[in-house]
């Protein structure tokens, strides 16, 4: 037997160590098949689903009056109920003071076109009362939230006490029911004034 025989024999045996090698690890490690990178999008996938569900925001705690807000923390992403409600208080007053001074301009950019057509032909025809200022004003309640096609709406109970000529003696307590709505998509942050 001469040398080239014995380099012929190490191949051999090399060779059958290779192939048993790559056995072995085929069997330890698995083959890929082609359905890895499926299992791998489902996972992505998942991944993004509960990111999404983590980061929806929290909504708090909301007394039963005002209850009806946790609607509009799930429709709109920048919601804020306590900076809503103070917005609400300042539009009522602004709204009521508007209209008793037969502030129209004003009015305009507060309400719809419809309310505003409403409060407009009050103003005209002399229903609104310039004497009349607010004492106090509360937000009693949420009565409702909805959502019609691209729109939330809101309706708000208010209690207030108005007088006249800055005279205390004259207060009087009103309860009012206001609905406000705004586009649900727009990045205009004010609420209209739809109705009362």
């Amino acid at each position: 037997m001469g040398y080239g025989d014995f380099q012929f024999f190490d191949i051999i045996i090399f060779a059958g160590i290779a192939v048993f090698l790559v056995f072995r690890l085929r069997k330890v490690l698995g083959k890929r098949t082609g359905y890895e990178k499926d299992q791998r999008n489902n996972i992505n996938h998942t991944k993004k689903v509960v990111k999404k569900y983590n980061t929806e925001k929290n909504i708090p705690e909301l007394n039963d009056n005002f209850a009806e807000l946790k609607k509009a923390y799930e429709i709109l992403e920048e919601f804020d109920h306590k900076k809503f409600l103070d917005g609400a208080k300042i539009a009522f007053e602004n709204i009521i003071n508007a209209f008793n001074n037969g502030d129209k301009k004003t009015l305009k950019n507060l309400l719809t076109n419809e309310t505003y057509k409403a409060f407009e032909k009050a103003i005209n025809e002399k229903h609104n009362d310039p004497e009349s200022q607010i004492f106090s004003l509360n937000v009693e309640k949420i009565e409702n939230v909805s959502i019609i096609k691209e729109k939330i709406i809101i309706i708000i109970k208010f209690i207030s006490e108005q007088f006249k000529n800055s005279d205390e003696s004259t207060i009087i307590r009103k309860e009012d029911v206001w609905t406000f709505e705004k586009l649900i998509k727009s990045e205009n942050p004010n609420w209209f004034l739809s109705s009362t």
